[in-house]
Formats: C-alpha cells, structure tokens, sequence
C-alpha cells in the first residue's frame, strides 16, 4: 500500500512538472501583424503586465490584443515611443498563460515602424 501511494504522488508531481514545462516552453504559432498601436499599458492589480493593443481595420473593428514580457525592455521602450504609430509587431501565440505574463495569449518580441497604407499623400 505504501508503495502505491509513493508511485501515485511521483506520478501527480511528474504530471504537474510536465505540464508546467509544456506551458512556459511550446508556443503555438508565431507571426507578424501590422496596424496603428492604439494602446499600451502597464496593468494589474496582483502582477503588473505590459498590455496593448493594435488596430487592423480603418473602423477599428479588428483589435489585436497582445502581452509584452517584462524581460523584453527594448519592445516595451519602442511601443511607448511609437504609440499611435502604424507598427509591424513579431509575436508568438502561446496555448496558455501565466498570470505574471499577461492577460493575452499573443506575445510581443519585436516592434517596427512600418509605412501605413492608409496614407495617399
């Protein structure tokens, strides 16, 4: 009986470590998208996180919610400073997330200037 309770929590303890694994590691699609930074912001009751927002459409129909990690300093100082700005952002998707990262599954690793179509001048 001792043994089976012993396997039971090597097992519960290796599923947990797993998973955890799985989450902090996988991602599940990587990309680029292009729109107006509309919004950035450091929320958060508990955790703070770095937040924004891109929009895709002339309307502003299509949001493009994203998280920044704290470690990445360099995107979080270029979204400040392009802010209201036509961007390109590199991102990757993750399947879950912590709540120390961010609300969104869409994580931001690179911010560009990009030429918006939207001017004809």
């Amino acid at each position: 009986m001792r043994k089976i309770l012993i396997y039971f929590i090597l097992t519960i303890i290796l599923s947990i470590t797993v998973y955890f694994t799985f989450v902090y590691y996988a991602t599940y699609s990587e990309g680029v998208r292009a729109g107006e930074l509309i919004k950035v912001s450091h929320k958060g009751i508990l955790f703070k996180t770095w937040e924004g927002e891109i929009s895709r459409g002339i309307s502003g129909a299509q949001i493009f919610s994203f998280s920044v990690l704290d470690s990445d300093k360099q995107v979080i100082e270029d979204l400040k400073e392009l802010q209201g700005q036509y961007v390109k952002v590199t991102y990757k998707e993750r399947y879950r997330t912590f709540p120390w990262w961010g609300e969104s599954h869409y994580f931001i690793t690179k911010v560009e200037k990009e030429k918006s179509p939207f001017n004809f001048r």
